[in-house]
């Protein structure tokens, strides 16, 4: 579990850290608790920037105030980056949902994003400076999701060498 407050050096260093040039899509778990820590793939790496504590047996008023905790920290991090790097882009997860449960293929990224059930919309930025000489620019996006009602709530980044544009339903 990534502490509080720790979001944007860990965001920077997923931005500034290697991305598979080619390979398949591989998931990495802690050895010691098998959580998730990261998804590689071809030209992308999406990680947890903070996990909530898991919601089982909570109930409102500690759920309310756990979703909204989750909520903030996605603003802060949303409203730094925009600060950073201008007014982000919104690329839903509605088309990748709905490919999912129908078994239709789709972009490694996003079939990635839904076996880990990251199913948030994206927040996205680019092409942002990465400061490497090797690869000037990336692309970023952030996310919260929520697996199923008892799960945590986790807050993701997606770092890619390609654009995220949003899947359209027809194809």
């Amino acid at each position: 579990m990534t502490a509080p407050g720790r979001e944007l050096p860990d965001l920077d260093a997923l931005l500034t850290g290697p991305v598979p040039a080619t390979g398949p899509t591989e998931s990495e778990g802690d050895p010691v608790t098998g959580e998730w820590t990261r998804t590689r793939g071809e030209g992308f790496v999406i990680a947890p920037l903070w996990v909530g504590r898991p919601l089982t047996g909570v109930y409102a008023p500690e759920r309310n105030a756990a979703e909204e905790a989750a909520e903030a920290q996605l603003f802060d991090v949303v409203s730094e980056l925009d600060t950073r790097y201008g007014p982000h882009r919104q690329v839903a997860m509605h088309v990748p949902l709905f490919r999912k449960i129908a078994g239709d293929p789709m972009p490694a990224l996003f079939q990635a994003l839904c076996d880990e059930d990251l199913l948030g919309d994206l927040a996205v930025w680019g092409p942002v400076p990465t400061g490497r000489p090797d690869t000037p620019t990336r692309q970023l996006a952030v996310s919260l999701s929520q697996s199923d009602g008892d799960a945590p709530m986790i807050l993701c980044a997606v770092v890619s060498d390609q654009p995220i544009t949003e899947l359209r339903e027809d194809g």
